[in-house]
């Protein structure tokens, strides 16, 4: 394990390249990283330069592409279980999360769009230096109505417009719990206050939640076109948790511009989204990705997986914009299938379409955050000049078998984020 810094010279030496973008990858070539960013991805071999210490690498031929993203994780949800936030102390909290967007960083994955939890002090100390991870474009809290998906607190308590306070996931930041459009528009300028990137609502039903069939529609119509209007204001936009119909639906109409799951629509709706140019951020759910004791739960699971491979092949017939990403939550033991759900995508798309959504499709999606994108002064998800220098070598190639991407412990060789070397085991 080595690390460089970012104001090194880097050249990683005979690599067949994958470049985010193409169907193929190139014959050997020599990558030159300058600082943060890619300099150069050359067929000549790449020179000294005189003065300036270099660090060189050979790839062996290797392969080498992006850094991987996921466009849907909950570092907080992902790093606890639900003992944890009701009982855990917030340092506690705090910690696992650290080490879990570590762990993250070391599957491969070097920028991720995290829908709800209060990431934004994370992405502070991760982007200044003190901690590994990888880059997080955050929704702070995901906003939830009253006994909504996002709605954590216990029966007994009594709800904010009544004189209570608030749950405990609502007090850490994870969940934001209001009703009506005035506490809706306030919960949505409060996490951009906090340094949300992009909005979350949810509204509709979901398997991890204690009190909404998955046929409930969460948030009226203004509700939600003061969260989308509020959004908008400050450039960015709205993703919504949604599985139905119904839902999807109504997210459109008030002018969402990302469906985040959506494992129940129909043909017609998938249609409509692919029609409105609206982003379908979806997940390659199987049933035993998550693991739901209480019966109902595990019901839900069940029918929100049994669509997904419906969905994807609609979204193909219709041009849909679909971005890649895993919602793993509240269960610690099972965030490595991160890296099992990214190669899994192989099953609904070919190799080449899939690391495509991996690497620059995503990113196209997190660019959508406009001047709220943290991370803007360069391109994210390609191997090219004056991109980001994230990227990752590969000892296997992901295009011919993209079950490589699986074992990121023995696959992945060298990790890149920022002109950092992070993992380094050739």
């Amino acid at each position: 394990m080595s690390r460089s810094t970012p104001n090194s010279r880097l050249v990683i030496r005979n690599v067949s390249v994958f470049d985010g973008l193409s169907d193929t990858a190139t014959d050997a070539r020599d990558v030159l990283i300058e600082g943060d960013r890619i300099a150069a991805v050359s067929q000549s071999p790449i020179g000294d330069a005189p003065g300036t210490d270099t660090v060189e690498i050979d790839g062996g031929g290797r392969f080498l592409m992006p850094g991987l993203t996921d466009a849907h994780v909950h570092l907080m949800g992902n790093a606890n279980s639900y003992l944890d936030f009701v009982m855990g102390a917030t340092g506690l909290l705090v910690a696992n999360t650290l080490a879990e967007a570590k762990r993250m960083l070391y599957r491969g994955f070097t920028s991720v769009r995290d829908m709800g939890g209060d990431t934004a002090p994370l992405k502070t100390v991760i982007d200044r230096g003190d901690f590994e991870g990888p880059r997080i474009f955050p929704s702070q809290a995901m906003i939830s109505q009253t006994s909504g998906h996002g709605d954590f607190a216990f029966v007994y308590e009594t709800p904010y417009a009544f004189g209570g306070g608030p749950s405990r996931t609502d007090s850490i930041g994870f969940t934001r719990t209001v009703d009506g459009v005035e506490r809706v528009l306030t919960a949505v300028r409060e996490q951009l206050r906090k340094g949300a990137s992009q909005i979350k609502l949810t509204i509709g039903g979901g398997a991890a939640s204690m009190y909404d069939p998955l046929y409930t529609l969460q948030f009226t119509p203004d509700e939600m076109r003061a969260a989308v209007n509020a959004a908008e204001d400050y450039g960015t936009y709205v993703a919504t948790h949604v599985y139905t119909v119904p839902g999807i639906r109504r997210a459109i109409e008030a002018g969402v511009r990302s469906i985040e799951h959506g494992h129940l629509a129909d043909e017609s709706t998938v249609a409509l989204i692919g029609e409105k140019g609206i982003w379908l951020s979806m997940q390659p759910f199987a049933e035993d990705d998550h693991h739901y004791p209480d019966p109902d739960r595990a019901e839900k699971n069940r029918q929100i997986c049994h669509g997904t491979e419906d969905v994807y092949s609609w979204a193909k017939k219709y041009g849909v914009k679909v971005a890649f990403g895993t919602d793993l939550l509240l269960e610690p033991q099972s965030a490595a299938r991160q890296s099992v759900m990214a190669a899994r995508m192989g099953e609904f798309y070919s190799n080449a379409e899939s690391l495509r959504m991996l690497t620059s499709g995503n990113a196209e999606l997190f660019e959508m955050a406009g001047d709220r994108n943290p991370y803007g002064a360069a391109r994210l998800g390609v191997v090219a000049p004056d991109a980001w220098a994230d990227v990752l070598l590969v000892d296997g190639n992901p295009l011919d078998d993209l079950s490589v991407l699986s074992d990121p412990d023995t696959n992945l060789k060298l990790i890149i984020k920022g002109g950092q070397i992070f993992k380094n085991t050739l």
